[in-house]
């Protein structure tokens, strides 16, 4: 008997992988089957996959809404792909992609397009998330030269740590005394008291 699975990835804890639910139980797959991933596609490390793959059998049939919620990785993708449908020897559907249905057209024809329709969109997926970190780059970059500021805010000293920090530079006070006065760690302290000019 055919047993139906189906695989969700979300990449974050804030996202909802509800629409992919529901076109997973409209194909057919139980909800004790659906196996969901709260992470990153970039590799296959993630524990819902991994145990969805300890199901899979000749018998089984492994549902994915869309290619990229498989992964992002392109070499990765075929290698797992090459894990469900030779090694398990499960199929695997790709609801987005009609062509990606390892049911249809078992001959080698069959076979060949599936292999290149799927190195095709791996691919894509794959370039598009470089274009993606390409693209957050450049933004970054040109935020930066239009003056935003990036990371936490400098935090702004006490009135009285210039006094002690040009004390401790001529060494009238140990360091730890002078961040202690200052109410602040030994370290930041010192980098901030390092730079001072006597």
């Amino acid at each position: 008997m055919t047993k139906f699975y189906g695989y969700m990835r979300v990449s974050t804890k804030e996202q909802n992988e509800e629409r992919q639910k529901l076109r997973l139980l409209a194909a057919g797959v139980k909800p004790e089957n659906i196996f969901l991933d709260k992470q990153s596609g970039k590799d296959f490390n993630r524990s819902g996959y991994q145990e969805l793959l300890k199901h899979l059998d000749s018998d089984s049939v492994f549902f994915v809404t869309a290619i990229d919620r498989l992964g992002r990785n392109y070499e990765e993708i075929i290698a797992q792909w090459k894990i469900i449908t030779q090694i398990k020897k499960a199929d695997i559907v790709v609801l987005d992609m009609p062509l990606l249905d390892t049911r249809k057209a078992k001959d080698l024809l069959g076979t060949l397009i599936s292999d290149l329709v799927l190195s095709l969109l791996s691919y894509v997926a794959e370039t598009e998330r470089s274009f993606i970190h390409q693209r957050q780059k450049e933004g970054i970059e040109i935020a930066k030269k239009n003056g935003v500021k990036f990371g936490r805010p400098c935090k702004k000293m006490p009135k009285i740590f210039y006094k002690y920090a040009q004390y401790w530079k001529k060494g009238e006070i140990s360091l730890s005394d002078a961040a202690k006065l200052c109410n602040i760690p030994r370290s930041t302290f010192y980098d901030k008291a390092k730079f001072l000019q006597e």
